[in-house]
């Protein structure tokens, strides 16, 4: 048998690889591709809730006011506070909530004033020497903490962690602080309610019922749309939201009318959102507009979430090749998601090949790789906190 020249052999292969290309820049076009890809990534993509994080959204009391910022002196305070109304409550010892409240506003003083101070004292001119040396310092127990967190979501859930070392001794001093402080013409006090007092009473008894409630985990408590982009107007002068974002807020309109929940708009598009929306004869109360990605968008949205009062199910709205990707980080972050997808700006055609159909294949590769990239290393360029 006569051997084939290499010559003959290159040839071939290469034929082969050209037809295989071919064929595979036709599937690119086609329908098919992005809607394999996007039903691969709703199989494979794990939706597990994290335990600890979920613990966060625990309290499930979204309110649209309430405006801590979590794992601060002031939050911590609060959840003290909460506590121990709660105690006297179940006690039925109705006068001891004014003497609590006004306690806990004289708390609420002495951890601003203490903030205050805080302040003042970090814009004075520090010394050369003692300079450089802190920052060493800081430097060494920066680079030691990050060495010791493998898990990047570790410092967020440290955070909002009432039993961790140093939130378990301000929330003991803080309790104390509660229960002993003396206060003055307690007579007065007593006559005179503060309206937010029933607020928080209601609030309590919210919690409790969402804690007896068997249907807790199936109810969401937000509507969460991402931002997808910005463009300009044609008279390009003022910026705008793009389509993406503009049919994710068409779907919002919809959802918001059937469920009348909070809405969180969540990427540096919120103000121009939140600005669309009120366009519509919808308010949204609650942006998040420091997220500058994905992995941001979900631990900055479950913040503020948890700082609003915790929200352990939410409607999440994006478009069907972002979900899969989203709802596993929001799952990180302790947070269920129930998904709404909005559509693309491109339509898919029945069968045949399009440039439209390539936007999709195109968008489907993206977000495959992404999510790939997510669960296999993680996401490099995510802050920790905004």
């Amino acid at each position: 048998m006569a051997k084939t020249h290499w010559m003959v052999r290159l040839v071939q292969v290469a034929s082969v690889l050209f037809l295989l290309f071919g064929c595979f820049m036709v599937l690119i076009y086609s329908p098919f591709y992005s809607q394999w890809i996007v039903k691969g990534l709703n199989t494979f993509v794990p939706l597990q809730v994290n335990e600890v994080a979920a613990k966060s959204q625990q309290q499930a009391a979204l309110s649209e006011h309430e405006s801590l910022e979590p794992g601060s002196k002031l939050w911590i305070a609060r959840q003290a506070y909460l506590k121990l109304m709660e105690e006297t409550i179940k006690s039925k010892n109705s006068p001891d909530l004014t003497v609590l409240q006004a306690r806990y506003k004289a708390l609420q003083g002495k951890i601003e004033e203490a903030q205050i101070q805080e302040n003042e004292e970090q814009e004075k001119p520090r010394i050369p020497l003692l300079l450089k040396e802190q920052d060493s310092t800081s430097a060494e127990q920066e680079s030691d903490s990050v060495g010791a967190q493998d898990d990047p979501t570790q410092a967020v859930k440290d955070l909002l962690n009432l039993n961790s070392n140093e939130n378990k001794v301000l929330m003991e001093k803080y309790l104390e602080f509660l229960q002993t402080h003396p206060v003055e013409n307690q007579e007065i006090i007593q006559e005179k309610v503060d309206e937010s007092l029933y607020q928080d009473i209601a609030q309590i008894h919210e919690q409790n019922q969402n804690e007896q409630s068997q249907v807790q985990s199936s109810k969401p408590y937000a509507i969460v749309v991402l931002g997808g982009g910005l463009t300009l107007d044609q008279n390009r002068q003022n910026i705008v939201v793009n389509d993406y974002t503009r049919l994710r807020l068409e779907k919002t309109l919809a959802v918001e009318k059937q469920y009348k929940l909070p809405i969180v708009l969540s990427g540096v598009e919120a103000p121009y959102m939140q600005r669309w929306l009120k366009q519509h004869d919808v308010d949204a109360k609650l942006l998040e507009d420091r997220s500058m990605n994905t992995c941001e968008n979900s631990r900055f949205s479950s913040l503020l979430l948890q700082k609003k009062g915790g929200a352990p199910r939410v409607i999440l709205i994006t478009d069907r090749y972002h979900m899969p990707r989203t709802r596993r980080l929001f799952a990180l972050n302790g947070i269920e998601t129930v998904p709404i997808e909005a559509p693309m700006p491109t339509q898919l055609t029945q069968w045949r090949p399009s440039e439209k159909n390539y936007d999709h294949s195109r968008r489907a590769n993206y977000e495959m790789l992404a999510t790939i990239r997510d669960v296999w290393f993680g996401s490099s360029d995510c802050r920790e906190v905004p």
